[in-house]
């Protein structure tokens, strides 16, 4: 057999172990897409399992009465007033608090900043805390705001404790949105004469705010359905009376006493009535947990609706 002879062997048994392996490589492929749809949807099935026979038990228990009356050592007369009630406060100091906070640190590393070792490790210590887990954050509001400044077992105490726990990911939201934008209209800007700030606060800010947004909303809706840090700085399992109002009739007409009140939240009082041996209880925890359900999707819909909204005029 000659040379040539010898070397188009040889490339014929190349090319048809390259088809081999490339054939075993596919079916390994498809096997595993196949492996992983089936565990998407056994894992997608018990949960629509679960959240539809919490349904269906709760959605007999939700009537107006539930949600204008206080929780009751009566099943049939326990409420939720005093848990969406806390939740709405709570969620209003955590969005004052950590919205501004968030989105003006976001600008500042991402825009401002200089780009360095001091820069990376903000930026590494920022998402390793958007990991942590939601209890450290309770043992620090527990040190800090309870202990060192003392704030109490308090409404003030609940918001800021969420809004440490949502400040990472409204900052990394903030910068992923930011960067997303093309540098081209940071130096359209620019060669018209604007300064960074103008640049910032009438190009750039404009075409994120749907992303950026988004990310706050999913922040938030995260931040109402937690227990651990409220539970670690002394939220009330059981509350038979509401803060005091906002609004007042007397001059200035604003009163912050609701901040140094104490508070309970949706899944506090899910967690109360759970852990009642009465079977009844188990029925309004469902119904809370409805409710609790749909005011997530309520604002992760929100979110997903005005992300499409400020997009669709978005062109470049």
């Amino acid at each position: 057999m000659s040379q040539a002879q010898n070397r188009q062997a040889l490339t014929d048994l190349n090319l048809k172990d390259l088809r081999t392996n490339i054939e075993r490589r596919q079916l390994i492929s498809g096997a595993f897409g196949i492996l992983g749809l089936i565990i998407i949807l056994v894992a997608t099935f018990i949960l629509l399992g679960l959240i539809f026979q919490m349904m269906t038990q709760g959605i007999p228990r939700l009537t107006p009465q539930f949600f204008l009356s206080f929780p009751s050592r009566n099943p049939e007369e326990a409420g939720i007033l005093s848990a969406w009630v806390g939740s709405a406060l709570v969620m209003l100091v955590t969005a004052i608090a950590a919205i501004p906070l968030g989105v003006a640190s976001g600008i500042y590393l991402e825009e401002y900043a200089r780009k360095g070792w001091l820069a990376d490790l903000i930026e590494i210590n920022v998402t390793n805390l958007a990991g942590v887990p939601s209890i450290v954050y309770g043992l620090l509001a527990l040190g800090l705001f309870v202990g060192k400044l003392n704030l109490g077992q308090s409404v003030l105490s609940a918001g800021l404790t969420l809004a440490l726990l949502i400040l990472p990911v409204v900052i990394v939201t903030t910068r992923e949105a930011l960067r997303a934008i093309p540098n081209i209209l940071r130096e359209a800007a620019y060669a018209l004469g604007a300064s960074k700030w103008q640049m910032i606060s009438d190009h750039i800010l404009p075409y994120s705010f749907g992303s950026i947004l988004t990310g706050i909303i999913i922040g938030l809706s995260r931040a109402i359905g937690e227990t651990a840090p409220v539970i670690t700085i002394g939220a009330l399992t059981f509350i038979a009376f509401l803060p005091d109002s906002p609004l007042k009739g007397d001059f200035p007409f604003i009163s912050f006493e609701w901040l140094k009140a104490p508070f309970t939240v949706m899944p506090i009082q899910m967690f109360n009535w759970v852990s009642r041996p009465e079977p009844e209880f188990e029925i309004n925890a469902a119904a809370a947990g409805t409710v609790l359900i749909f005011m997530t999707l309520s604002m992760n819909a929100i979110a997903i609706y005005l992300r499409y909204y400020f997009r669709k005029g978005i062109k470049w």
